[in-house]
């Protein structure tokens, strides 16, 4: 239909003519008046009585769906002027004209919509997401707050997932929509979803600070609810690497920096394994601190930051009094042993250093730092472990293999080369 006017209202005055037969698509010519925005055409089929203007294409899209869909704001408001018109009737997605328009952020088209009655603000789609947390979502302020000015609106109506509106807003950092649900008095700012996650968790989580700060600043919300792995809003921001939102978080009474989650790691123990220096020095600084507690596998958080190669981590730990150096997890690995087997030189001259570290602990397979030096031809580190004088380069695995034969298996030609010196040394000088 290319917007022939006169064509169609010849058309239009045959009564042989069925002037809402679908075609392609299953289209009817008023579906695609508005899919090529032809106004005078739409206003001509609009004054037939005979015409359904609700009748649902192939894609499951009415002519006002598909005309907010296009941002024919024109064709909305021809539409709407129908008696017959529904203006809340869905697509096959279960999506209503006004959880699209809030979607698409068409403030106009929210308003016209809300204005004709008949229209739930409420209305969900298949995922159960109204409209509000659309808008939310989509950043559209304006739209946000034409919706929170409805007394029917609810603001506490959740989706599937069991998130409200103002959780929506904290995981997406919606800083304004945030404020504006706080400031009705019939928000609920801890509803948790489906698995415990609170809106201070998504905040948390996001590292949006100035929405902790104005969740916490509710004086009812808990900042130590856990979600479904009982990780706290403190321990989410740990992992995520927010010092600020961290630092937010301690400043509160209550919060716990050791409360581990399902897996055993606390705040800390997420701190030490991603690296990151500052954070866990404003962790360290409180008193009732665990430094040294272990995960659900015995992995402490030395011995997480010495695989990981995070070698300010590993200093600032050893650095206390309350930090075993030697710990293992539950495969025998102590911190020596994970810093042994990577290509990084750094965290492994830190243990060789000290005299409180034991060279020779082995794994649950027999393996020693040693070993598994040997295995990944690490010519340093294999001499770094020589240079000690406390080292057992002899020390069998549990099949019998040496450092010096699982050097050889892999044909780590230097690494052999070396311990067959080290060795040689050591039988002439006794």
């Amino acid at each position: 239909m290319n917007g022939h006017k006169e064509v169609v209202e010849a058309l239009l005055g045959r009564e042989d003519i069925d002037p809402d037969k679908a075609g392609y698509e299953g289209r009817t010519p008023l579906m695609w008046a508005v899919c090529n925005r032809h106004q005078g055409v739409l206003e001509k089929l609009l004054r037939r009585e005979d015409i359904d203007p609700n009748k649902l294409d192939e894609h499951g899209q009415t002519p006002l769906l598909q005309a907010i869909e296009n941002w024919h704001s024109g064709a909305v408001e021809m539409l709407l002027r129908r008696d017959d018109i529904n203006p809340s009737k869905p697509n096959t997605d279960g999506e209503t004209p006004l959880l699209v328009a809030a979607d698409y952020g068409q403030v106009e088209v929210v308003r016209m919509l809300l204005e004709i009655g008949g229209v739930n603000p409420n209305e969900p789609d298949g995922e159960s997401q109204i409209p509000l947390s659309y808008a939310i979502l989509g950043g559209h302020e304006e739209v946000v707050k034409i919706l929170l000015g409805r007394d029917d609106i609810d603001p506490n109506k959740s989706n599937w997932d069991g998130r409200t509106p103002i959780a929506e807003a904290a995981r997406c950092g919606n800083q304004e929509a945030v404020k504006m649900l706080l400031d009705r008095d019939d928000v609920n700012p801890s509803t948790p979803d489906k698995e415990g996650r609170t809106p201070l968790w998504w905040a948390a989580r996001g590292g949006y600070e100035r929405i902790v700060n104005l969740l916490l600043g509710q004086g009812h919300v808990d900042p130590e609810t856990p979600d479904y792995k009982r990780r706290t809003p403190l321990c989410c921001a740990a992992k995520q690497r927010h010092a600020g939102v961290v630092e937010i978080l301690l400043g509160q009474d209550g919060v716990n920096p050791s409360r581990p989650d399902a897996c055993g790691r606390s705040p800390l123990w997420w701190a030490a394994c991603s690296g990151h220096e500052g954070m866990l020095k404003l962790l360290l600084r409180r008193e009732n601190l665990k430094p040294d507690h272990p995960d659900c596998r015995g992995q402490t958080p030395l011995n997480r930051a010495a695989a990981n190669k995070c070698e300010g981590v590993v200093e600032i730990l050893l650095g206390r009094d309350d930090v075993n150096p030697n710990t293992p997890d539950e495969d025998g690995r102590t911190p020596l042993w994970w810093a042994a087997g990577s290509c990084y030189l750094g965290v492994m001259e830190i243990f060789i250093e000290r005299d409180d570290v034991n060279p020779n602990t082995p794994d649950k397979d027999g393996k020693t730092p040693l070993h598994h030096a040997a295995l990944f031809g690490r010519v340093e580190k294999v001499r770094m472990l020589l240079e000690r004088d406390d080292i057992n380069p002899n020390k069998p695995d549990n099949n019998g293999e040496t450092a010096l034969s699982c050097a050889a298996r892999r044909g780590h030609t230097q690494v052999v080369a070396l311990l067959q010196h080290h060795t040689a040394s050591t039988h002439s000088t006794d």
